[in-house]
């Protein structure tokens, strides 16, 4: 299970560089949410995925039992959810307001700053 949990994230982590180096703003936003989602999944994987017993303390015992789940990945992976989705809605809102204004979410064309009619800069040295 952990294992087929791991090739999945690094398959999260894959697409979302390549979504990222898009030129366009959307797929920059998908990327941006799949590494959320790939850095939960890390997470959640270095906990180790237990589910035989629940991390709950007897009355009569001292310390927990043999093989419970660690709460703490669980913890972690639910603030980071909550962190995830509040940025992905600031980035939904920014690009929306920079498509608004410029008409296009090509990176490439959203040359705002620059004239227009001079040559671009340099890319390299």
């Amino acid at each position: 299970m952990e294992v087929a949990v791991a090739v999945l994230t690094g398959v999260f982590f894959f697409v979302s560089i390549y979504l990222i180096l898009s030129r366009h703003i959307i797929r920059i936003l998908l990327g941006i949410a799949m590494l959320g989602n790939g850095v939960n999944l890390t997470i959640f994987t270095a906990g180790r995925i237990t589910r035989e017993v629940p991390p709950i303390i007897g009355a009569d015992a001292y310390v927990p039992l043999e093989g419970i789940a660690n709460p703490l990945p669980q913890a972690l992976v639910l603030t980071a959810i909550v962190i995830a989705f509040s940025f992905f809605a600031f980035l939904l809102v920014l690009v929306f307001r920079t498509y608004q204004e410029l008409d296009t979410d090509d990176t490439g064309e959203m040359r705002y700053a620059e004239p227009r009619d001079e040559e671009t800069p340099p890319l390299g040295y």
